[in-house]
């Protein structure tokens, strides 16, 4: 029912592809999702607080990007979130207007519906506030209107009854729709996604270089912002049991700039083991054999720099298991990018819906480092186990890409269109369900 010729697509969201602007899997999901959209040949654009140095408009792979509130950011250069009521007030202020008179009026004039896609709390307000517009405008009969969870954060600062009202809620994963259940609402679910460019097995080369560089039969890899509820004292925890059993197991970590990255390291430390920081830049797989093999084989190496995601993928191939082992997880895309990168993903049991225990994936239960250097024992003794689970991986990770997802998307919106009484493309009115 929807094509390219009678749909255009907008997301809002905090996040975007800039650096300025990602500080967790958010700014990953838009661009993504976006340029899957744009790939599908819809009319795509993504409104985003954006580095307030680059240009206000442009088309990245065929998506119209544009930043908000750079006036605001400028006097707050350190990332997204620096400032971020202030940013929140400009957009809220200001935006509605602009996208009715910039993109929903004349997308209406050439007999389009519009689709707007809302991420997160923070636009929570702007949904309300351009539903209101809408029909102030006599414009809400086209366009329907979208509001996604991908976490918890900021649910205490929702009017959920009054956004539940104004738009269809969705989520991410199962896991999030029975948390959302207690607020009044009953969410959709539209899961995440990986481009199809994640499935492409990683340089070879690379992936034997650093299983080499680690001169370990155990090496684990983790990545993610420095929280608790990532369960990192978990993963070192691992590593301090599998040395004491006499595998010479190591870690290779890279966290945020959160304070809690403090108490893990002062963790590793209490744990005994050495944590060499790396701060070199790292571009490719030669940049992490160095650490590797340039930092005294030191039980746990604390990656400092950016990783690019080709390294990332390298990573993952050739550490002995992926350590996203969250005690929350809305939908776990660290598991799935190493489960796509053909590596062996340990996660939590939340969000992880892709993951089938010792299926494609192994998925622990609980908070005991045991469990995973259980896990990790057996890898290291059944090869052929871990080949089957990195065969399997790479297979089923395959149903979680992005122009499948969109697809998926596509027909929800049919559902959508219905609930909130929106002209569907051929110019008659929705029924209405029920």
């Amino acid at each position: 029912m929807f094509t390219p010729a009678n749909l255009e697509v907008v997301m809002v969201s905090f996040e975007g592809p800039d650096q300025y602007s990602q500080a967790g899997g958010l700014g990953v999901r838009a661009r993504e999702l976006c340029r899957a959209l744009a790939q599908h040949g819809f009319s795509t654009t993504l409104i985003f607080v954006g580095d307030p140095q680059r240009p206000r408009e442009e088309v990245d792979s065929g998506v119209c990007l544009v930043r908000w509130a750079q006036e605001v950011s400028r006097r707050y250069p350190n990332g997204v979130y620096e400032g971020e009521h202030e940013k929140l007030s400009a957009l809220n202020r200001t935006l509605p207007g602009w996208l009715i008179d910039t993109i929903v009026r004349p997308a209406v004039d050439r007999g389009r519906t519009v689709a707007v896609l809302c991420e997160e709390w923070h636009t929570a307000v702007f949904t309300r506030v351009l539903s209101d517009l809408l029909h102030a405008s006599r414009l809400r009969d086209r366009v329907a209107l979208l509001w996604n969870a991908n976490n918890s954060f900021g649910f205490e600062q929702i009017d959920w009854a009054a956004l539940d009202y104004v738009a269809t809620i969705t989520t991410v994963s199962r896991y999030m729709k029975h948390l959302m259940w207690p607020f009044g609402v009953n969410p959709l679910v539209i899961p995440n996604g990986i481009p199809t460019s994640s499935l492409t097995p990683p340089d070879a080369g690379g992936v034997r270089a650093i299983a080499s560089a680690a001169d370990t039969p155990c090496l684990a890899f983790k990545i993610g912002r420095f929280s608790a509820d990532k369960r990192w004292h978990q993963a070192v925890g691992a590593i301090a049991e599998l040395r004491s059993e006499g595998i010479p197991a190591r870690l290779l970590m890279r966290g945020g700039i959160e304070p809690f990255g403090a108490e893990v390291l002062s963790y590793a430390a209490r744990s005994g083991l050495t944590v060499v920081d790396w701060h070199e830049a790292v571009e490719d797989a030669s940049g992490i054999v160095a650490a590797l093999s340039q930092s005294g084989r030191a039980p746990i190496i604390n990656l400092r720099r950016f990783l690019p995601d080709a390294v990332i993928a390298e990573i993952d191939a050739s550490a002995t298991a992926v350590l996203a082992n969250s005690g929350h997880e809305p939908f776990g895309l660290v598991g799935l990018e190493a489960m796509a990168a053909g590596g062996v993903a340990l996660v939590g049991a939340t969000g992880e819906e892709y993951a089938r225990p010792y299926g494609n994936a192994i998925v622990v239960e609980t908070d005991d480092p045991s469990e995973v250097s259980s896990a990790l024992g057996g890898l290291v003794a059944q090869p052929a186990l871990a080949q089957r689970l990195r065969e399997a991986a790479r297979r089923d990770a395959a149903d979680f890409a992005w122009p499948l997802v969109v697809d998926g998307l596509l027909e929800r919106l049919r559902f959508v269109c219905q609930r909130q009484r929106v002209l569907i493309p051929d110019g008659h009115r929705a029924p209405v369900p029920g």
